[in-house]
């Protein structure tokens, strides 16, 4: 194993070209301070460098091995975690969804003219097992049927039906997939992270009847739960999310959350809130002027294409989110979002656009 580690650290050591948080962070003095340790899961080093070793043209490069890497490996996790989210200090809220009863905002495109979708996610990972590379194929398998147990007890608008990936046709999958609804394991950061170990197993996908709330069950992180629907209405996303998450956590799945960093993920990118509300909306005005990133940047929201990160826009559609997910509650990172997509809409008016 230490033969392993070493190799990986040299290869990232050589890359001098890679600019990675991981490349960036993890100095000689700090990796031998923490490459002979190993978290309470069976956790190590190599596990959590191994992708960004690997791929040195990656953007942050470290993975947690588990939940408690965050404590074991805080040395380099917690410099990573600061550069990515921009935050000085990590000490991140109590989770706050908010008075869903009475929110401020309902429908953000109520001529329907521009927003074609809306979606809010949020990932979350079980207490007590590791993350990809120290799950074991019991550990997968135990996992789903934990998690299918508890989707099962949602009722009303939430009931909805549970499908493996084992077993299922490549025509299902296809259609899903298409529907953006299914996960593939096609990306290379995370195989090299161990994410896709046994391929399909204990992985699977559950949508309710009217396929607007979704869960993915063992794709990067343990779950993401997902509601989403066509339109603008926001108020009717999140507050159905908001639903969801109280019910599956009265129905017993307990979370990985910690002080100051709050929920807990596999990659240290996406903690805290987990939260990332989005739009797809019809643009083209707004994106075509040279000053549109900035203009997001001056809101804290991401513009994308619409197949996700490094895509282009197709047809002047975008999907706008918020980007900031750490140091602030769920209900702040939504209202963010809505103040910044009400901003764009107002701006691609101004310039003609929006009819």
């Amino acid at each position: 194993m230490a033969d392993e580690v070493d190799s990986l650290y040299q290869r990232l050591r050589d890359a001098t070209e890679s600019k990675s948080l991981l490349r960036k962070y993890l100095t000689p003095n700090l990796y031998t301070q923490l490459k002979g340790l190993t978290t309470k899961f069976g956790g190590t080093l190599a596990d959590c460098i191994r992708s960004g070793s690997e791929n040195t043209d990656s953007g942050v490069g470290v993975y947690a091995s588990d939940p408690d890497a965050y404590t074991t490996f805080a040395p380099l996790l917690d410099a990573v975690i600061k550069d990515y989210h921009k935050v000085s200090e990590l000490n991140h809220p109590n989770p706050d969804f908010g008075d869903v009863e009475h929110l401020d905002f309902g429908d953000l495109d109520p001529s329907g003219k521009m927003i074609v979708s809306t979606r809010v996610r949020v990932g979350r990972s079980h207490g007590n097992y590791g993350f990809p590379p120290v799950l074991s194929k019991e550990d997968r398998v135990e996992m789903e049927r934990t998690t299918v147990e508890a989707l099962q007890k949602l009722d009303g608008e939430l009931k909805g039906t549970y499908h493996p990936l084992t077993g299922m046709s490549k025509e299902t999958q296809q259609q899903l997939t298409e529907n953006h609804f299914l996960f593939n394991d096609s990306d290379r950061f995370l195989r090299a992270a161990g994410g896709y170990r046994d391929w399909p197993t204990g992985r699977g996908i559950f949508f309710n009847d009217n396929k607007t709330f979704l869960v993915w069950v063992n794709e990067e992180d343990h779950l993401r739960f997902i509601s989403m629907q066509q339109g603008g209405n926001l108020k009717e996303v999140y507050v159905r999310l908001v639903k969801a998450i109280r019910a599956l956590e009265n129905s017993g799945l307990s979370f990985a959350k910690r002080e100051g960093l709050g929920y807990l993920t596999f990659c240290p990118s996406n903690l805290g809130t987990t939260l990332r509300a989005s739009v797809h909306i019809k643009i083209p005005k707004l994106a075509a002027t040279p000053d549109f990133k900035a203009f997001c940047d001056k809101y804290n929201i991401q513009a994308r294409g619409i197949h996700g990160e490094h895509t282009e826009s197709v047809g002047g559609v975008y999907d706008i989110s918020n980007k900031r997910r750490l140091g602030l509650t769920e209900i702040e990172a939504i209202q963010e979002m809505r103040r910044g997509v009400e901003a764009v809409i107002a701006e691609e008016k101004k310039l003609g656009g929006g009819n």
